[in-house]
């Protein structure tokens, strides 16, 4: 597949509803349309396809792997709603931005090596087309077994610590915000989960759990805190930031560690990152490593401030929406959210 890169160049990504939306859709058992389209695109030249599959088990995107008689690539396509979730909408525009990181980070050492190749970008179809990265497979399985490797939770720190001084190599990029999906995820993180009546049946989840989520929510001091935490994330910053650190954003490779899924990418706080990132060693049972990102991070950072971000993002995890396959009963969860109080409650 030749190199079609329309990414949008000065950071002209736009905001929400000024993309219309159109209506193909990435549909893995398509092959015929899958075919035409790929052509249209001078996507397939030469090539011959053999077959498609649907890939991931990510939340907010449509992603589907085509081989070809020469390779294999990955088709990333962003609709106006959560994947996973269609009754939420979210910003189409978040295709134009992921875009718009790869071209940046495309000459970021440290970066590009453990991220996949941006191979072209349509705009009309809000869709990427990536390198493919292999079978490996991301760490979502980690929840389950409880094995993340002190090199690999190194390999991670080191790439999210060249992300964060990266920024004098992309001084003069525009400031890309990126609101509207900042404000979908402080929605979900900050707010919902503490609503009286979220709508989430937490005692279908884990019996017990919904009573232990309402002692938080009676938390006026915990509220309150997480309140001020959505709002240092609003605000913008001066830092490149991945904006969804967690397992399913890591994958295992060939050449090592990779890192994907970059639509929630903005300038803001490295705090916000490296809390994200803490609060998954948690729930992966490997709080143990946060050893090995203290010693290996090398960024100037408020380690405080950070560990907040990581209360809340535990709390989320476990009395919001975005659910994870965790193996944990009321005892654990009981113990985790505690841990979330203590963090975020800390002076």
């Amino acid at each position: 597949m030749p190199d079609r890169n329309t990414a949008p160049e000065n950071g002209t990504a736009t905001q929400s509803g000024s993309m219309p939306f159109t209506p193909f859709v990435l549909d893995a058992a398509d092959l015929h349309g899958l075919r035409a389209y790929l052509e249209s695109e001078g996507w397939l030249a030469g090539e011959t396809l053999l077959r498609a599959e649907r890939i991931g088990d990510g939340n907010m995107n449509l992603t589907v792997r085509v081989r070809t008689d020469r390779g294999s690539y990955v088709l990333k396509q962003a609709m106006p709603w959560v994947a996973k979730y269609p009754d939420i909408p979210a910003p189409i525009e978040r295709a134009a931005f992921e875009a718009e990181f790869y071209r940046l980070a495309a000459g970021i050492p440290g970066l590009a090596a453990n991220m996949a190749v941006l191979m072209g970008f349509d705009p009309g179809f809000h869709l990427l087309l990536l390198e493919d990265l292999g079978d490996g497979g991301d760490f979502m399985g980690a929840y389950r077994t409880g094995r993340i490797e002190a090199w690999q939770c190194a390999a991670l720190t080191d790439f999210l610590s060249s992300l964060h001084v990266a920024a004098e190599s992309v001084r003069q990029a525009p400031l890309l915000r990126n609101r509207a999906m900042r404000e979908l995820n402080h929605e979900h993180q900050y707010r919902l989960p503490l609503r009286p009546d979220n709508g989430v049946d937490l005692e279908r989840i884990t019996p017990g759990l919904a009573a232990l989520a309402s002692e938080l929510k009676a938390d006026r001091k915990y509220c309150r805190r997480i309140a001020e935490l959505g709002d240092l994330y609003l605000k913008d910053g001066h830092f490149l930031v991945h904006g969804d650190f967690f397992p399913g954003s890591w994958l295992i490779t060939k050449r090592g560690i990779a890192v994907i899924d970059f639509e929630f990418f903005h300038f803001g706080l490295r705090e916000y990152d490296l809390g994200i990132f803490l609060a998954h060693l948690v729930l992966l049972r490997s709080r143990h490593l946060w050893k090995v990102v203290a010693e290996r991070y090398r960024a100037p950072v408020d380690w405080p401030m950070a560990l907040r971000f990581a209360g809340a993002e535990v709390m989320r995890r476990l009395i919001g929406v975005a659910q994870l396959p965790l193996p944990a009963d009321l005892a654990r969860k009981r113990e985790w959210l505690a841990l979330s109080r203590e963090l975020v409650c800390a002076k």
